[in-house]
């Protein structure tokens, strides 16, 4: 898995934080400190999952498409992670090994487990957790 889980999590939680005020890609790319032109590319894949939406014109910008409660890290992942895939395989491992031959089922099924297990865990945690969470930790800062 790569940061663009990480980053779109972020964009989310940082629209929640908003309290339903838009914010421009420029804004949200501050907060993460990167390229608006990555946050403009994940926020189209976001709104493509229907996690997001878009308020046109003068003081327009990105919205939480739902209630933060309703948005959970695995639909997240499932809208940023293409694959829906944690784990690779790597490509044609030699046939005349004994181990090359059968790592790919043997190693299959335990990956397969461990993918279940982090989608379930990441089920559990809505971006109002996180939201929820980060207003504590400024409490307290």
């Amino acid at each position: 898995m790569n940061t663009r889980f990480a980053v779109a999590t972020h964009i989310l939680t940082f629209l929640a934080y908003q309290g339903g005020q838009p914010a421009t890609s420029e804004l949200i790319a501050a907060s993460v400190n990167t390229n608006p032109t990555f946050i403009r590319r994940l926020l189209t894949q976001l709104a493509k999952a229907g996690l997001t939406t878009s308020q046109l014109g003068a003081g327009g910008g990105a919205l939480l498409a739902h209630p933060a409660s309703r948005i959970s890290l695995l639909d997240v992942y499932r809208a940023i992670d293409e694959e829906q895939q944690v784990f690779a395989l790597h490509d044609a491992p030699n046939p005349q090994c004994p181990v090359g031959r059968n790592i790919d089922a043997v190693l299959k099924g335990r990956m397969l487990e461990a993918e279940r297990a982090l989608q379930a865990q990441l089920a559990k945690t809505s971006i109002a957790d996180l939201a929820a969470d980060i207003a504590e930790r400024n409490k307290v800062a």
